[in-house]
């Protein structure tokens, strides 16, 4: 197993080799993230969600909160001063250029806070759910595996509509805003295509986690 920066490039602040090992768990929207972080989570293990990071760092007051008041205005705001995710969502999806304001905003603070809980595990290893993964994230997170987990667009888009209430062209549109399957596998170490039932799912999970030493927690 590579250490971090074992793709090239330089380690991350600090120029240390952790001993946690760190894996992040990739996928596009319907795939089943989240299944495999909650299974991951139930066995013991450490898992750091960029998601959860993401609405902690917007929190009323926090630094990330007034960038987005300073740059959305006003209307961005609940009631109870806290960001209106839905609003702000729908805002970016329909403007590109807010979309890029958003990221330049939020990207950092985030990547600032994940790295500040990555240092703080004593664990063997610890899995970081990044929805969005990006190659620099190898070394600015010092990562030693990147795992996808995979759909066919048409199940995703069919888990959209099931479980979440999406529309069709809503979920489409939603796939289609994101990197495909092919371009998050040439990115990833390992995949995890989640077409069958749970059950399946796990004991591939399962077959890996034993194969890189960590079936226990």
């Amino acid at each position: 197993m590579g250490h971090p920066g074992s793709r090239g490039g330089p380690l991350p602040a600090g120029g240390y080799r952790s001993q946690v090992r760190r894996i992040a768990i990739a996928g596009g929207i319907g795939a089943g993230k989240t299944v495999v972080t909650d299974r991951l989570s139930s066995l013991g293990w450490p898992v750091i969600d960029a998601d959860v990071v993401a609405r902690q760092i917007v929190e009323p007051g926090a630094p990330a909160w007034r960038s987005l008041r300073d740059a959305f205005g006003d209307a961005v705001l609940n009631s109870d001063r806290s960001i209106d995710r839905t609003f702000l969502a729908d805002v970016v999806f329909h403007d590109p250029t807010a979309l890029r304001r958003l990221n330049r905003i939020t990207h950092g603070y985030i990547g600032a806070e994940i790295v500040r809980q990555l240092d703080e595990i004593r664990a063997r290893a610890v899995f970081v759910a990044l929805p969005l993964f990006r190659p620099e994230h190898r070394d600015a997170l010092g990562l030693d595996e990147v795992w996808a987990v995979e759909v066919e667009p048409e199940t995703a888009v069919a888990r959209l509509r099931g479980a979440r209430g999406f529309s069709e062209a809503d979920a489409r549109a939603r796939l289609a805003a994101q990197m495909s399957n092919d371009e998050r596998e040439a990115l990833a170490d390992r995949v995890f295509w989640n077409e069958g039932t749970l059950e399946e799912l796990f004991v591939s999970l399962a077959r890996v986690m034993d194969e890189i030493g960590l079936a226990s927690g």
